[in-house]
């Protein structure tokens, strides 16, 4: 195999797996400051609407990119990994097709990859999505029965 051959496979093997892995650790990451975040958050602190809507929705784009993206870069992976496979069926005198098989398979270990990274991070994305309305929507009802509070104290 040639040297960008070599380089190639080892893109396949170490450098797309990585950089899904290293999505999914942000994904995790990104997540977990959100959950405190969005537990520590009062919500009477917020005066307007927008103000609390973008302090909630805060890098919640990472997420959905990387949702939306990593079987894009799994499946790059596995278009590499079979490219590699058919190099490697014309470099050699004889036909293995046990051998074809094996490197086939092989290069689908990326789009498996970007697809489980894909399911944890729209898993994800929709629970801090919901959580996200569910905190709007408290911060709504606080400022009717606030509303409702005052104009009953006027009244009276």
């Amino acid at each position: 195999m040639t040297d960008s051959m070599a380089w190639l496979d080892n893109v396949v093997d170490y450098g797309v797996i990585a950089l899904l892995a290293a999505l999914s650790v942000i994904v995790v990451a990104i997540a977990l400051e959100r959950f405190i975040f969005y537990r520590r958050l009062r919500i009477g602190d917020f005066q307007e609407a927008e103000a609390l809507e973008l302090a909630l929705s805060r890098h919640l784009t990472w997420i959905s990119s990387t949702a939306s993206n990593s079987p894009y870069l799994g499946l790059l992976g596995t278009v590499f990994g079979i490219m590699l496979t058919f190099y490697r069926m014309g470099q050699s005198s004889a036909i293995d097709t046990g051998a074809i098989m094996t490197g086939l398979a092989l290069a689908l270990k990326a789009t498996a990859a970007g697809l489980v990274v894909a399911l944890v991070s729209i898993a994800i994305y929709n629970a801090l999505l919901r959580q996200t309305r569910v905190l709007t929507l408290q911060w709504e009802l606080a400022r009717k029965a606030a509303a409702r509070t005052d104009a009953e104290g006027a009244a009276s």
